[in-house]
């Protein structure tokens, strides 16, 4: 049975996925011939051809690596065998890239292939030059990079870092999603990215299960499976919802579903579906009972329908990258400033009601907080199923901490922070400081080490990963608490007044680079202050004060710098967005110094009194210990220190 599930379900995923191509580019007529310059018939079905075996190995490496680092226990051969999938994989996922590449340039320049230099040097200014050839060079560097480092890589920590090159490779690809200057273009590149990474994840760890399923023995099995489920679960939702986001981009309404591009959205929405209806019958009757000939029996049959789903799915995601939209790509010959710089049409003015009901929804932390409530209200549920208990307040402190994550990034903040300096000032202050003072107190570090169950069989769960990241010597380091007060402060100087500005400005994966970065110093230095959750090392009381003085200090400097400064940063960005509403540029920007240095004062005055109020319970804790000590030994250690008192003075008279 084995062998039969082993051989059939690759096949079947490969057969589903290449037929369901044809069939999609049939429909939608993404290989139809060109009225001009017309290709040929080899690139135009070798393209979509190469773009379903780019997605396919990129499946199975990332579900490779994810399974080695997350579910597979280091003692199985499974393990090692897994890394050999992931090698092979990325091997094929390189070649398919250069392959794509070189379709791509055939497509764009219609050119015959031929051996001339001409040719070669027009291929290769296509790929350093043309963003399209410089996406699919950096994604075949990339994967042979991967491809190198999964023969040689086995570190357990370290196949973390080959993991997250392996997902950087589908970067490129997923900057090339929506033409730049298009309305929504952010949203898409973070919807197609998002999309491509958790659609390899999900089918790749099926399809490397398939694989190992002779490696496996039922006990470990077991647990992979339903590793892998909750995995697949969150996949299923991502994907859900990232392509609902990138359908509505490129739909827009519904009458268009009727189209050639609506009907193959329809068809992937079926498999999806499915696909989730699949993974509830797993969860609900299979994977408990694995131990089961029966069952096992259902389990692999189920399998292989699931990878025929997702090769139908998989098949259609490449046609619909080949078929013309319903909402044009294109970019209006005419443009606004505010759209030629941020890809965005310039919001309304700035009023309190616009700023409230304003909003631009970033689909990665629209996710990230919808996870971050539930797993913690998860973990909460479950210790008191257990019987333990967790006060009230952290859970309360944490959806607050939360929903003014959410709001930050998605609201009106995040609306205007393109084009006022004041309102960028405002989210990095709320970030960095309001955000991680009700996150820190909810102790989320200790809820995972309460809530999720310890594993035994030497795999890493994400318990283990949290013990070890905490545990860590980098840890050690950053959560230092005058190294996170160091960090806290200078990184306005290091930001503004480096290319990290603009970078973040400009691109938008800099852009979500920043917002993690705040977040990240600003819970170290928040931790290091009142923080609950275990670290190496905690200040005195005394000294916590005085560092975060010491560190408030700087941040007003640094904001008086900016109400007082007269170069305007970034003026070709702030001061050319065309904005003909509020303030001039560099007012604004004096109003965002002026920001910095008063509302960073109210976070700082709350942590201040925290700190406070905690020095006062430590020394009445302290006081209480001792009274109860001298009750319990009639206050030896008072008659101690008196008798010591009397013997030195009776040394004295004897003098």
């Amino acid at each position: 049975m084995l062998r039969v599930v082993r051989v059939s379900g690759p096949a079947v995923l490969v057969v589903a996925a290449f037929a369901a191509l044809l069939i999609a580019l049939a429909i939608g007529g993404g290989a139809a011939p060109q009225l001009l310059e017309d290709p040929g018939p080899v690139v135009r079905f070798g393209l979509p051809i190469t773009s379903t075996l780019v997605n396919i190995s990129a499946a199975g490496m990332i579900g490779a690596i994810g399974l080695v680092v997350f579910a597979i226990p280091p003692s199985s051969p499974a393990w090692g065998r897994a890394l050999d999938v992931a090698a092979a994989s990325a091997g094929l996922f390189t070649v398919a890239a250069a392959m794509t590449g070189f379709f791509s340039y055939l497509s764009v320049t219609a050119r015959a292939l031929s051996f001339d230099d001409a040719f070669s040097q027009g291929l290769g200014q296509f790929l350093t030059q043309i963003e399209l050839g410089q996406a699919w060079l950096q994604t075949t560097l990339l994967g042979a990079v991967v491809t190198v480092l999964c023969f040689a890589v086995r570190n357990h920590t370290a196949l973390v870092f080959v993991g997250l090159v392996a997902v950087v490779c589908l970067v490129p690809m997923a900057q090339q999603g929506h033409a730049a200057g298009v309305d929504g273009h952010d949203a898409a590149i973070t919807a197609l990215g998002l999309h491509l990474v958790f659609a390899a994840a999900w089918l790749g760890g099926l399809v490397v299960i398939v694989l190992l399923s002779r490696q496996l023995s039922t006990a470990v099995l077991v647990d992979v499976v339903a590793r892998y489920s909750t995995v697949a679960i969150v996949c299923f939702v991502v994907v859900a919802a990232s392509g609902y986001v990138s359908a509505e981009l490129r739909v827009g309404s519904l009458d268009r579903l009727l189209t050639p591009y609506g009907i193959l959205v329809l068809v992937k929405v079926g498999a999806l579906l499915a696909l989730g209806l699949i993974g509830a019958l797993h969860r609900r009757y299979v994977i408990g009972k694995l131990g089961t000939t029966e069952r096992r029996r259902h389990f692999w049959w189920l399998v292989v329908a699931e990878l025929g789903f997702m090769g139908i799915a998989t098949g259609f995601a490449a046609a619909l990258a080949r078929t013309a939209t319903p909402v044009p790509q294109e970019v209006p010959e005419t443009q606004t400033a505010a759209q030629i710089l941020t890809g965005e049409k310039l919001p309304p003015e700035l009023t309190v009601s616009n700023f409230l009901t304003q909003w631009n929804f970033d689909l990665i932390w629209v996710l990230v907080c919808a996870f971050a409530i539930f797993f913690y209200v998860a973990g909460v549920l479950r210790l008191r199923r257990r019987g333990d208990r967790w006060p009230w307040y952290r859970t309360v402190l944490w959806i607050a901490g939360i929903l003014l994550l959410f709001y930050v990034t998605n609201g009106g903040l995040n609306v205007y922070e393109k084009f006022l300096f004041s309102a960028h000032m405002f989210g990095h202050m709320t970030l960095s400081m309001m955000v991680p003072l009700l996150l820190v107190p909810a102790a989320p570090v200790t809820l995972v080490l309460r809530a999720v169950k310890k594993r035994g069989d030497g795999s890493r769960g994400v318990r283990e990963w949290v013990l070890l990241a905490v545990h860590s010597k980098v840890a050690t380091v950053i959560a230092n608490p005058v190294v996170a007060g160091v960090l806290f402060a200078t990184s306005l100087v290091t930001f503004y007044y480096t290319p990290l500005f603009r970078w973040a400005t400009e691109n938008h994966f800099g852009h979500e680079w920043m917002i993690v970065h705040f977040l990240i110093v600003g819970y170290l230095f928040v931790q290091a202050l009142i923080g609950v959750d275990p670290v190496p090392y905690k200040l005195p009381y005394p000294f916590r004060l005085l560092l975060l003085l010491g560190t408030m200090a700087f941040h007003a400097f640094f904001g008086l710098a900016l109400m007082e400064g007269t170069g305007l940063l970034l003026a070709d960005w702030f001061g050319a967005t065309g904005r003909d509403w509020g303030p001039s540029a560099l007012q604004d920007q004096q109003n965002g110094g002026g920001i910095a240095w008063s509302i960073g004062e109210i976070p700082t005055f709350t942590l201040a009194l925290i700190v406070a109020i905690q020095w006062s319970r430590v020394d009445k804790k302290e006081t209480k210990r001792r009274d109860r000590n001298a009750d319990r030994t009639n206050e030896a250690e008072l008659g101690e220190y008196n008798a010591m008192l009397e013997r030195l003075a009776e040394k004295d008279t004897a003098r």
